[in-house]
């Protein structure tokens, strides 16, 4: 007698660079208006001289559980209310991730490092 076989007995493991997230996580907060940009301020000038971040103005940390938590360091427009975009960004990466690779990120912390005004504007 053959064995039924199910989805879920299937499926195998999908493996996801790290660069990739980190990829998807930037890009994800440029997209917002109001951000002027991501920002390496936080990481202190002794560990910038040694290490080169691998990417500018996001950490990324697996917990425990697998859940992943996202920091990302942005700089924001004059102009525009903070609360509302560092809301704006963290729903867009979540929205991001679980579209583009099916994960669902655990804490979205977004860190305002500066307010930038526009160019033309001075």
């Amino acid at each position: 007698m053959a064995k039924k076989t199910t989805a879920l007995q299937k499926r195998g493991k999908v493996e996801i660079e790290r660069d990739i997230l980190l990829s998807i996580i930037n890009l994800a907060t440029k997209e917002i208006n109001g951000v002027h940009s991501l920002t390496n301020a936080y990481i202190p000038w002794y560990k910038k001289a040694f290490n080169k971040p691998k990417s500018e103005g996001v950490a990324i940390k697996f917990d425990l559980n697998g859940t992943l938590n996202v920091d990302v360091y942005v700089k924001v427009y004059v102009g525009y209310s903070v609360p509302d975009v560092a809301f704006r960004v963290q729903e867009n990466i979540k929205n991001s991730l679980n579209s583009m690779v099916g994960l669902k990120p655990g804490k979205i912390n977004v860190h305002v490092y500066g307010v930038e005004t526009d160019e033309e504007v001075q």
